[in-house]
């Protein structure tokens, strides 16, 4: 048996790989091209269903995250591949010089999710239900309730109860921001199911819980380099267990340095 039983849906990757056009680029030295991770690019290619991009904040993982999904035909705000608004322009120019390789079959479904703009979704989803039209409002892809009528955690993960519906690829931009350590671990659960059924997940996270996942890709963006490494290896990792292992001692140590420093 396979682990996890992993072969009981197949291993469906719709993206192979992305590149970065380098010979297009115009200048490295202008965000988001003087970017560590940007500068180093070439190409990142996808072996596992699931693919976690982690790093420190600053290092770049959000705003590749959001050129890939742009290249992919997202909307750069979020939401499915059908979603078409604006109400800022705040993505980079990145995603005009990757270039997406991709597999068949086509995927039948796909989200992008940004923890920082999914209001922006909900907003227009209660928009077009407002709008007279011949199919059933949009609210009920996503359990049947008005995102706005839910807390932002409940929001979350009723899009991925809900509106993920397999045979899909899902770019998800710090999923774990609104969820519970439980509600994450019943994602780990929720997105299994949907791995099992063709799907493929490239995730920007911080949770250690996420990057649990068996058998997945953990791609460190720290030190201006994209490399592969095991949840172990992951400064997320090291630091939250040191922390619980130690509490005591690194409470003492962090509250006493700021009292000093006070």
């Amino acid at each position: 048996m396979a682990r996890w039983e992993r072969h009981m849906g197949g291993n469906t990757m719709y993206v192979s790989q992305i590149s970065l056009n380098r010979e297009q680029v115009p200048s490295f030295h202008s965000y988001p091209f003087d970017l560590e991770v940007v500068r180093s690019f070439t190409t990142l290619k996808f072996q596992q269903p699931v693919t976690f991009l982690v790093g420190e904040n600053g290092t770049g993982k959000s705003t590749l995250l959001e050129a890939m999904a742009i290249a992919m035909g997202f909307n750069p705000e979020g939401g499915s591949l059908n979603m078409r608004f604006q109400t800022e322009s705040s993505h980079s120019e990145l995603y005009q010089y990757m270039r997406v390789g991709k597999k068949a079959p086509y995927a039948k479904d796909g989200f992008f999710l940004r923890a920082e703009s999914y209001y922006n979704v909900a907003s227009h989803i209660d928009q077009l239900d407002r709008e007279e039209g011949p199919g059933m409002p949009i609210r009920y892809s996503y359990g049947g309730k008005s995102l706005h009528e839910q807390s932002h955690g409940e929001a979350f993960w009723s899009t991925f109860l809900h509106r993920f519906g397999g045979n899909g690829l899902y770019m998800l931009d710090e999923p774990e921001a609104a969820l519970s350590p439980l509600r994450q671990m019943s994602f780990l659960a929720r997105m299994h199911q949907l791995v099992k059924d063709n799907s493929q997940f490239i995730i920007a996270t911080h949770s250690p819980i996420l990057m649990s996942y068996p058998d997945a890709d953990i791609i460190t963006l720290d030190r201006g380099e994209l490399r592969k490494v095991a949840l172990e290896e992951t400064d997320h990792f090291a630091i939250t267990h040191s922390f619980m292992t130690g509490r005591e001692r690194m409470l003492r140590e962090l509250l006493q340095d700021e009292e000093q420093n006070g």
